[in-house]
């Protein structure tokens, strides 16, 4: 029986172990080997580790954890969980069964551009972006496209175009009825809006063209585009932890699930209150931390009452 069974080996879950590890509880992180940023070369905005790359970040996590000896990480996935506090079971894809006391999930989302767009997804992470505050700075005054099928997305063209650039083209693959109040605002901007179907996304960075259904042509430096995410595992659904209306699980201030003994961190989870999951590395180990740091004071409690 372990303590804590983290699953998820990104940068929530890598801080969860770590946070556990120090204060002595037996832990297996299990890792699936795959992180929602792994297309990127460079994440930001992570103090003394701005343009760090994201794969090198993990492996020095790792490596740190390597010094408690009673965090094992475990390459593989988590295909079923269940049970309540105290007694947790999870099953492995390889046919691993083991049990824990607490679980926290840090399965985080997954982002799936537009399918019927080819060449976007092929791009995705370092030529198409989506995010400007991770991606803004390098691509100031660069010629940019943004492309949504979501009418209320255009505010993604009007933030890039007051932040970065003078010459933003929002790419709305179809007719879309943009709300009067934003299409005023993106006129007044000087931002331009296609509404003709995108049919394919080629070049590389710095030299990107976006073909359209009606014969025309754009070419761009970079392009932005929020994709449309879901989440990596079903693991919480599996466990009966409430989903909110994004697909995001829903937590509480301390990284508490509705169930109890279970925690989520990083972007697979957030508070209601709180409009978007946040995809920063940063808020992400933040997370993380603070899911061990109260779950290890609910589990020395629940020893502390049961204790002679």
């Amino acid at each position: 029986m372990y303590d804590v069974i983290v699953i998820g080996g990104g940068p929530a879950g890598l801080s969860a172990a770590l946070v556990f590890g120090r204060q002595r509880r037996r832990v297996l992180l299990v890792d699936g080997g795959s992180v929602r940023n792994e297309p990127a070369d460079a994440m930001h905005m992570y103090l003394s580790r701005d343009g760090f790359p994201p794969a090198r970040l993990l492996a020095l996590g790792r490596d740190e954890i390597a010094a408690y000896p009673s965090v094992e990480i475990r390459p593989g996935v988590v295909v079923a969980a269940r049970g309540a506090s105290e007694d947790f079971t999870v099953e492995l894809a390889d046919g691993a069964v083991e049990k824990a006391r607490r679980l926290v999930l840090a399965t985080g989302q997954v982002d799936e551009p537009y399918a019927d767009v080819p060449g976007l997804a092929e791009r995705f992470g370092r030529s198409v972006f989506h995010c400007p505050f991770c991606h803004g700075w390098e691509t100031s005054g660069q010629t940019l496209a943004v492309v949504t099928t979501v009418p209320q997305e255009a505010m993604l063209a009007l933030y890039v175009a007051d932040r970065f650039s003078d010459d933003v083209v929002l790419c709305t693959h179809g007719p879309r009825e943009i709300p009067a109040e934003i299409a005023a605002k993106l006129t007044a901007r000087g931002v331009e809006v296609r509404s003709a179907p995108i049919t394919a996304v080629t070049g590389e960075a710095g030299a990107l063209r976006l073909e359209f259904a009606d014969g025309g042509t754009l070419d761009r430096e970079a392009i932005y585009h929020r994709a449309p995410t879901r989440q990596h595992s079903g693991l919480a659904a599996q466990l009966g932890c409430e989903i909110l209306d994004d697909g995001t699980v829903r937590v509480n201030e301390l990284q508490e699930t509705t169930v109890p003994g279970v925690a989520a961190a990083g972007d697979t989870a957030k508070l209601p209150a709180v409009p978007d999951a946040a995809t920063l590395v940063s808020l992400g180990a933040a997370d993380g931390v603070r899911a061990a740091l109260w779950m290890e004071g609910d589990l020395f409690r629940a020893d502390l009452a049961a204790a002679p």
